[in-house]
């Protein structure tokens, strides 16, 4: 369902040719009123997952705006001859959002990030006091909490909804609350961003990212949680890039639908 024109065609999703400050803009364009939908940021962690779940990347092409969230991603697309989008991190499309496109007094709604970190966040971004709603773990296996969190974006509408849950459980979460209808405002699914805005983790320094090395930075910050999505499942994309590839004479190959 992407609907930002002229996209890269990539692992049967449709990626959005724009910079942070175009899709900032973008995003804040939609009225205040306009009828909720969300946004995606998918990076090799994620692309490996959707590639071995035909209903969760269901979810991803049903997102308004698809951005590529890994310089990883698309250093090594550019050396196999595919065309890349250019990368937008959630993080920083987020505090772009935040810092530029947001008027004096203006509440956001936050699913996740934990409230003891709230202050923190408000005083270091300057924001009125959000709508916020903190669901249990593993709410998306129950159905009431997976309803209240849903029902909480519906009963406090906003422009901005940062779904800060991690994936695919934001992802999941964004998708229904569009599918039930009765909503507005433009959901992102933007992970950890929050939690980088209120000093609740440490970010990479900036020639981490610049050079495509943030993941190894979170690697060392949290190597027990981190190892296994950063060293065994995602370097699986290099094979799915492998195979996304031109081939002379031939299509390119997508995944089934």
């Amino acid at each position: 369902m992407t609907i930002v024109p002229g996209g890269v065609s990539l692992f049967g999703l449709s990626f959005a040719r724009l910079t942070i400050a175009q899709a900032a803009s973008w995003i804040a364009s939609r009225p205040a009123d306009a009828a909720f939908c969300y946004v995606v940021t998918p990076n090799a962690d994620h692309l490996v997952r959707l590639s071995r779940d035909p209903a969760l990347r269901a979810v991803y092409r049903d997102a308004a705006l698809c951005l590529l969230d890994s310089r990883v991603v698309a250093g090594l697309g550019r050396l196999f001859g595919l065309a890349m989008p250019g990368v937008v991190p959630g993080s920083d499309l987020t505090a772009h959002l935040l810092a530029r496109h947001l008027q004096p007094g203006e509440r956001i709604t936050i699913v996740g990030l934990a409230p003891e970190w709230l202050p923190a966040l408000t005083d270091r971004c300057g924001l009125a006091p959000p709508a916020h709603f903190n669901p249990p773990m593993g709410f998306e296996q129950n159905p009431a909490a997976f309803a209240a969190a849903a029902g909480f974006v519906r009963d406090n509408p906003a422009r901005f909804i940062v779904l800060a849950v991690g994936s695919p459980r934001q992802e999941m979460l964004a998708a229904a609350i569009q599918a039930a209808g009765g909503a507005t405002g433009t959901g992102l699914c933007v992970g950890a961003s929050l939690a980088f805005l209120a000093g609740a983790q440490r970010r990479a320094p900036a020639f981490m990212r610049r050079i495509g090395m943030e993941w190894l930075f979170r690697l060392g910050c949290d190597p027990r949680r981190l190892f296994r999505r950063y060293l065994i499942d995602s370097p699986a994309v290099i094979g799915l890039l492998w195979r996304q590839r031109p081939v002379r004479g031939a299509e390119p190959r997508t995944p089934p639908a």
